[in-house]
């Protein structure tokens, strides 16, 4: 296994901050669909079903991809991984914007899923490799808070963009993964495993095999149910509901998005210190709690009622959903944490596909109305907390 014992305080903060802002970027992508799908929708003319198929597309793209991109991370290192997925979330971010049909809009998501696929799992490695394992959960944190810096940049740069033309934005948004494209080649380690002639390999069957890993991908499936499907709907909810326009939501949703970076720095705080050795309560918490306040949400008439419940279902279940990905760290070897984490992240891309297309179809069925898929979502969040609470083993490493 690979090791860097030489990161110094100035390349810790190169190498955090260049994962940070790929991953600002990502989140952007994966938050800005949901904005710029409503003037594709109402130019192309498409209904709820197939906006969902766009959604969903990007997400079996990222599903298919996980596992190889993992692997791959620890087979030649995160950095070339990381520079891979760059380049072609950069080109398929360009070429979305040149498109005009349906079937276009599904592949080039679904070839832009393929692109983002290989980054988590990656930056788990380069964390891994980089870093002294009492170090891990806390600098992983810190990375995934970019997660609501990319819902801000989304709603913001991106929303006003949009506003202006669509096409434009995902234009930007090409020149933005160029740039973190050129952040990566300069900071991130050139790091590749060492082959070890004095210790028995562990086999990449045994990713399969562990209980925690494929209780992990459960619980990301299901958790990802919610936290992908508000992401893909709220815009619309907020458009429909309270018949705002983009500008403003974009704005709120802003607001929404800086909350959910400070609750993901701050619960790596918690896990550090607070929740250290009870992840699993601090999980099923979280999650029960935000199902509470998702059903508050679809069911309040009040937009600052709304507002309230939406920043805290994001507090709560950013906080949840931080505390799944950094445990890997505590639970698996480092020698095939990549592709572990690439199975994890698989049942949670699964969630990211399978959400669109479902909460979708329950919107139809509901008439237009919201209040089908939102009640999906929260009994989703609660099985995910039980999955993990009774699920998840101590150490196996």
């Amino acid at each position: 296994m690979e090791h860097n014992t030489n990161t110094t305080k100035k390349n810790t903060i190169g190498i955090v901050l260049s994962l940070m802002i790929g991953y600002s970027i990502l989140y952007m992508d994966k938050s800005m669909i949901s904005t710029a799908i409503i003037p594709i929708s109402s130019e192309f003319n498409l209904d709820a079903a197939q906006t969902g198929l766009i959604m969903s597309f990007f997400f079996l793209g990222y599903s298919l991809m996980q596992i190889p991109g993992g692997w791959l991370a620890d087979k030649i290192g995160a950095k070339k991984v990381l520079m891979l997925s760059m380049i072609l979330v950069a080109i398929f971010s360009a070429v979305f914007g040149l498109v005009g049909v349906l079937s276009a809009f599904v592949l080039v998501r679904f070839f832009a899923g393929i692109g983002h696929a290989g980054y988590p799992s990656s930056v788990t490695k380069a964390v891994a490799t980089n870093f002294e394992p009492e170090k891990r959960t806390l600098i992983q944190s810190i990375i995934l808070s970019t997660s609501g810096i990319g819902g801000i940049l989304a709603f913001t740069l991106g929303a006003n963009l949009i506003n202006i033309n669509w096409r434009y934005a995902y234009f930007v948004l090409a020149g933005l993964f160029m740039l973190s494209l050129i952040l990566i080649f300069l900071f991130i380690p050139n790091t590749v495993p060492i082959k070890q002639t004095n210790k028995k390999r562990i086999p990449f069957s045994h990713v399969f095999l562990n209980r925690n890993v494929i209780f992990l991908a459960m619980a990301m499936l299901l958790q990802n149910f919610l936290l992908y499907g508000n992401m893909s709907w709220l815009p619309s909810v907020l458009n429909q509901k309270f018949e705002l326009d983009l500008k403003s939501i974009g704005y709120l949703l802003a607001v929404n998005a800086l909350f959910q970076t400070i609750a993901t720095m701050y619960s790596g705080v918690l896990l550090s210190k607070l929740f250290l050795g009870k992840e699993k309560l601090f999980i099923f918490l979280t999650t029960s709690l935000t199902a509470v306040l998702v059903i508050a949400f679809i069911f309040s008439n009040s937009l600052v009622l709304s507002m309230i419940f939406l920043v805290l279902v994001s507090i709560l279940s950013v906080s949840a959903f931080t505390a799944m990905f950094t445990l890997p760290h505590k639970l698996i070897n480092p020698e095939i944490i990549g592709a572990s984490i690439g199975f994890i992240n698989t049942g949670g891309t699964l969630g990211g596909f399978l959400a669109p297309m479902i909460l979708g179809q329950l919107i139809k069925v509901g008439g237009g109305s919201f209040t089908l898929s939102f009640v999906f979502m929260a009994v989703a969040s609660i099985l995910a907390g039980l999955t993990v609470l009774f699920g998840i083993r101590k150490e196996e490493k």
